[in-house]
């Protein structure tokens, strides 16, 4: 899982995923209640299955030096609303934050996106930076029983089933509004017919 979680979080470096010290991946470790994040002020490419800490729900560390971002709060909010979600991304990639700024949802209407089709909901409405219970809340309820969750002049969380898709579908949010800002700035886009998605 460690190995895993540190392959992540390069591999989303290297998509573009990575803004400074905004974003976060965790995932469920092996103790109940508790799960693995990295360390703040590491960026994604810096990240190491040595160097990442193990947290309980209060952000506590259990193993490992140094102290988890603050932000991560509101993942231990999704854990424990979603017993199926076994890692969380949270990122601000280049056009998911683009897209945000438009205050419009992801439309997936694109066959390479298909896996995102009504299962990426979008919060309008941006609570501020994720630091407190009330984010915990906002964020979770916005998710439900979603694998995504567009935020509002934010970007974008991901929850997945296992660590690899929750890096897979990451990295499928950002191609889908990318896609999506290209298909504005050229016209209307059109539904995709749900045909093609059942």
């Amino acid at each position: 899982m460690r190995q895993k979680v540190a392959l992540t979080c390069r591999a989303l470096y290297d998509a573009g995923h990575d803004s400074g010290l905004a974003g976060q991946i965790t995932a469920r470790a092996e103790k109940p209640n508790t799960f693995y994040t990295q360390q703040l002020g590491l960026g994604f490419d810096e990240i190491t299955e040595e160097n990442l800490l193990i947290v309980d729900e209060d952000l506590n560390v259990l193993e490992g030096t140094g102290m988890p971002n603050p932000a991560n709060r509101f993942h231990s909010w999704i854990y424990r609303a979603r017993p199926d979600v076994q890692c969380i991304v949270h990122t601000h990639p280049f056009h998911v934050a683009a897209l945000s700024m438009l205050e419009v949802p992801l439309e997936v209407s694109q066959m390479d996106i298909a896996p995102l089709y009504d299962d990426c909901a979008f919060l309008p409405d941006w609570p501020g930076v994720p630091v407190g219970n009330e984010e915990g809340e906002i964020i979770t309820a916005a998710l439900g029983d979603k694998k995504a969750v567009l935020l509002a002049h934010h970007g974008q969380v991901v929850a997945g089933a296992s660590v690899d898709e929750a890096c897979s579908l990451a990295v499928l949010i950002e191609r889908g509004a990318k896609l999506q800002l290209a298909a504005m700035s050229a016209g209307e886009i059109k539904p995709l017919p749900e045909r093609l998605v059942s």
